[in-house]
Order: structure tokens, then C-alpha cells, then sequence
């Protein structure tokens, strides 16, 4: 068995062709969807994910702006920039690029930010809201860009056992909670495990659907995967590698050549799920807009 590679670049520009339209749509009426990224300090992956955040948005006529900050700015300082965000009416989608620098309290941070412009959807109001299967919170983008991953592949959820390996409060619990909720493209019977569980390899081969989003490079083997399973991989990891031009190259938290030959359907890293994190923050970002207006 070879797996179907499932194209998130190509899903990812589809979700983005079905928001053109509705952006469209809010600017006929004078509405135009604003987002508003906060960089705070050097990190070179954090002004690559921004400049792709910025295109994306850009690329679907909607307002961006991005706000670069030195590393010493003091929180104060950070925080007094969110309450103007928080009061301008063009600005309806916030987003504060992490990791921040270690003198900044994330936690605070994210309190500053008014929940309803948390595009981000961290905010413990917009928590709250998917866990009771509100609507007018905002899912975090790469959790629901899990389940776009699986719907529009074929691989819809609904009455299968997920099996999601991580607990973080970024990706393993909201796309557990996500997939579990009685609503279309989830209804699904989920288990959470995570490095910590009694025997892992046990529990993921219980999966009909495998999410993996543990942090660990290639931690899930071929050999921990059932047959046939559906296999979405979060997981980006820099690993050293003397063949590569630059040193290293890229790995999933999957052992990918052992995976594709066990699974019916993967996900490649880079170009699996990474594309729908950026399409999830623009069409939270016109939701953001649409409810504003």
C-alpha cells in the first residue's frame, strides 16, 4: 500500500477562492476586512509565517498591516499598542505572533485582546465558545484546518475513532474538541494520548484517523500506525541533515517514509497542514468583519 498524499497547498487555495467572494461581498457594503499582525523582536521563522500571512490577505482584498516591534519593548508598551487595536473599528482581526520574548507574559497578553477581534482564537472566551459549539467564537487555525484536511480529502470523520496524539491547548485538545462536537465534518469518537501514554503505539493503532501533533520529530513510526488509517501530520521540525544545501531539512512528527507505506492517506510536511493555518486566520478574519458589521 502506498498512501494518497493529501494536498493542504491545494486545499489551502481553495478555501481562499471561496473567501474572495464573500470579501467581495463585505466591501460592496464599505466593509473592508483589516488584520493586524504583531511582531515583537527577530525570530526568523516568525517574519516568514508574517510575510505569508500578509500575502494571503493581500491576495483576497482585504486590509493588512503589520506592526514590527523591537525584542526590548517593554510589555507595557505591547499592551498599550493592543488597547489601540482593541478600539479601532478597521482593525477586526488581531493576531500577536508567538513566541514573544521571555519578558512578556503571553497569558496577559492574550487578555488584552478583545475577544471578538482574536482571530486567532485563544482567547478563554473563544476557548469557552468551542467547547459548547458556538459559532460565533473563532476555532484556532490550525485545529480547524485539521478538519478541512479531512473533509474535503474524503476522509470525513463522522462515526470514525480519532486517535489525537498531543494535548496542547494550541492543537492536540481544540482539534480534539473540534472532531468530537455533534455537528457536520466532526461526530467523531476521540482519544487523546500524548509522549506520556502507557502504550502509545497501542493507542495510535487504534485510529482510524491519526492526528499527530506531539512536537517530537518522527516520534509515530510506520509500525504505530493501522493499516488503512488516515494520517494528518502537524508536526514541523528542523533536523540536521549533511546531504541538505542548508544543513537541514524539514520532518513531520511522522516517520514519513515508513507512514506512506501503511496509511491510505497522509499528510506531507512541509505542504499538508501549514497552508490551511494561514487560509483558517483569513476566513476567521472576514468573520471576524462580518460580525462586526
Amino acid at each position: 500500500m502506498t498512501a494518497r498524499i493529501i494536498d493542504g497547498t491545494a486545499i489551502g487555495k481553495a478555501i481562499r477562492e471561496e473567501l474572495k467572494a464573500e470579501v467581495a461581498a463585505l466591501r460592496s457594503r464599505g466593509v473592508v476586512p483589516g488584520l493586524t499582525v504583531v511582531l515583537v523582536g527577530d525570530d526568523p521563522a516568525s517574519h516568514v509565517y508574517v510575510r505569508m500571512k500578509g500575502k494571503a490577505a493581500d491576495e483576497l482584498g482585504m486590509k493588512s498591516e503589520t506592526v514590527r516591534l523591537p525584542a526590548d519593548t517593554p510589555e507595557v508598551d505591547l499592551l498599550a499598542l493592543l488597547d489601540k487595536l482593541n478600539a479601532d473599528r478597521a482593525v477586526h482581526g488581531i493576531l500577536v505572533q508567538l513566541p514573544l520574548p521571555g519578558h512578556m507574559d503571553s497569558s496577559k497578553v492574550l487578555l488584552r485582546m478583545k475577544p471578538e477581534k482574536d482571530v486567532d482564537g485563544f482567547h478563554p472566551v473563544n476557548v469557552g465558545k468551542l467547547v459548547i459549539g458556538d459559532p460565533s467564537g473563532f476555532r484556532p487555525c490550525t485545529p480547524a484546518g485539521v478538519q478541512e484536511l479531512l473533509v474535503r480529502s474524503g476522509a470525513d470523520p463522522s462515526g470514525k475513532h480519532v486517535v489525537v496524539v498531543g494535548r496542547s491547548l494550541i492543537v492536540g485538545r481544540p482539534v480534539a474538541n473540534i472532531l468530537m462536537q455533534k455537528a457536520p465534518g466532526a461526530n467523531a469518537t476521540v482519544t487523546v494520548a500524548h509522549t506520556g501514554t502507557r502504550d502509545l503505539a497501542g493507542i495510535t493503532r487504534q485510529g482510524e484517523i491519526l492526528v499527530v501533533a506531539a512536537g517530537r520529530p518522527e516520534v509515530v513510526t510506520g509500525d504505530m500506525i493501522r493499516p488503512g488509517a488516515v494520517v494528518i501530520d502537524v508536526g514541523v521540525n528542523r533536523v540536521a541533515d549533511a546531504a541538505a544545501k542548508n544543513g537541514h531539512r524539514l520532518v513531520g512528527d511522522v516517520n514519513f517514509r515508513q507512514a506512506v507505506e501503511v496509511a491510505s492517506m497522509i499528510t506531507p510536511v512541509p505542504g499538508g497542514v501549514g497552508p490551511l493555518t494561514i487560509a483558517l486566520l483569513m476566513r476567521n478574519t472576514v468573520q471576524a468583519a462580518r460580525q462586526a458589521s
